[in-house]
């Protein structure tokens, strides 16, 4: 596959296809890098899917400092499971950068799952499957040793969007959403991606990561 292919195949997945949404009711709004999209503490009343941007899902503790579960993307959706239940968010959801967001009210999107159960059925799946990928990197958290931090989350990232060739596979976060992701800093990162492209366990063009 051509390198110029790849990321772009990260992409075109959409947990709901944007056509149904739309014809049930959905909105588009564009936010500015670093603006809430919800807060925690706040009741869910909408169903969330990325059209183009990354979303940062994080907690933000009294000593200013941040934990972050996860880099949601281009087609993913996040904070659904919440539309489920009575519980206010446990999260934030953040624009990390320039985003558009597609909305669906949580009283439409009760009534599309309910007409449409394969929507349901995928929706959960991708819960599920987030849910696992949460729980593999923050089992990496153990390790001591930052390169094998660093390396078991790309190889995870690459079994996970069903890539097995050298080099096929372009990282999709940034050397600072990774070291979010790792509990890293980012100039740790840094160095140990620069290690393993001289190890040639990786290659860098043109700042893309190629695992």
């Amino acid at each position: 596959m051509q390198k110029s292919l790849i990321l772009s195949k990260l992409m075109i997945n959409m947990v709901i296809p944007e056509d149904i949404l739309f014809r049930s009711g959905a909105t588009l709004q564009h936010f500015e890098a670093n603006e809430f999209i919800f807060k925690e503490g706040k009741l869910a009343t909408n169903y969330f899917q990325i059209q183009t941007g990354v979303v940062k899902l994080n907690n933000i503790f009294e000593d200013a400092k941040e934990f972050v579960h996860g880099f949601p993307f281009e087609g993913h959706c996040f904070g659904e499971t919440y539309l489920l239940t009575q519980k206010k968010y446990a999260i934030n959801a953040v624009a990390s950068t320039k985003c558009s967001i597609i909305k669906l009210e949580k009283k439409l999107y009760l009534d599309l799952i309910q007409q449409y159960p394969n929507i349901l059925i995928n929706v959960s799946r991708y819960s599920a499957e987030r849910l696992h990928f949460r729980y593999i990197v923050s089992s990496f958290l153990a390790i001591r040793d930052p390169q094998i931090r660093v390396s078991k989350l790309l190889q995870h990232l690459k079994d996970y969007f069903g890539y097995e060739e050298p080099f096929s596979f372009v990282i999709p976060f940034t050397r600072s959403q990774l070291a979010s992701l790792m509990g890293l800093r980012v100039e740790t990162v840094i160095r140990i991606l620069k290690k393993m492209e001289k190890e040639g366990l990786l290659q860098i063009n043109q700042s893309k990561i190629y695992y």
